[in-house]
C-alpha cells in the first residue's frame, strides 16, 4: 500500500507536462537542418514531424537526461542516424504529396479553361 495515497490523489486531469516522447525534439533539430523551410511553415514542420514520428519507435520519458545516462554512445548514434533516415523520408513523402496535390490542381485548372 505504498502507492495507495498517491494513487487516490492522482486524477487524469492532471498535468503531465514533463512525459514526452524523446524523439519529438531529435526529429525538430533534425528536420531544422534538413529544411530550412520548416523554420517558416509550420504545417510543413507539422507534417514531416508527424510522418518521421510515425517511423520511429515511441520512448516516452520524463527528462531527457534519463535517456543520455542509459544510452551508450554507440546507441545514440543509432538514435541519431535512425532519426535522420526517418526525416529524409518523411520529407520526401510529404514533398511528393504536395508535388501531387499541385499537379492535380493544375491539371484542374487546365480542364477548366478549354
Amino acid at each position: 500500500m505504498l502507492f495507495a495515497h498517491r494513487r487516490d490523489t492522482f486524477s487524469s486531469t492532471q498535468n503531465t507536462g514533463t512525459v514526452h516522447n524523446y524523439y519529438e525534439r531529435l526529429v525538430a533539430e533534425s528536420l531544422l537542418r534538413q529544411a530550412p523551410r520548416a523554420s517558416q511553415d509550420c504545417d510543413f514542420m507539422d507534417d514531416v514531424s508527424c510522418v518521421a514520428l510515425n517511423h520511429l519507435p515511441p520512448r516516452y520519458i520524463r527528462h531527457d537526461v534519463d535517456m543520455s545516462f542509459y544510452l551508450s554512445p554507440i546507441e545514440l548514434d543509432e538514435i541519431t542516424e535512425k532519426v535522420h533516415k526517418a526525416v529524409e523520408h518523411a520529407l520526401d513523402f510529404v514533398k511528393k504529396r504536395e508535388q501531387d496535390k499541385k499537379n492535380l490542381l493544375d491539371d484542374d485548372n487546365n480542364l477548366e479553361s478549354q
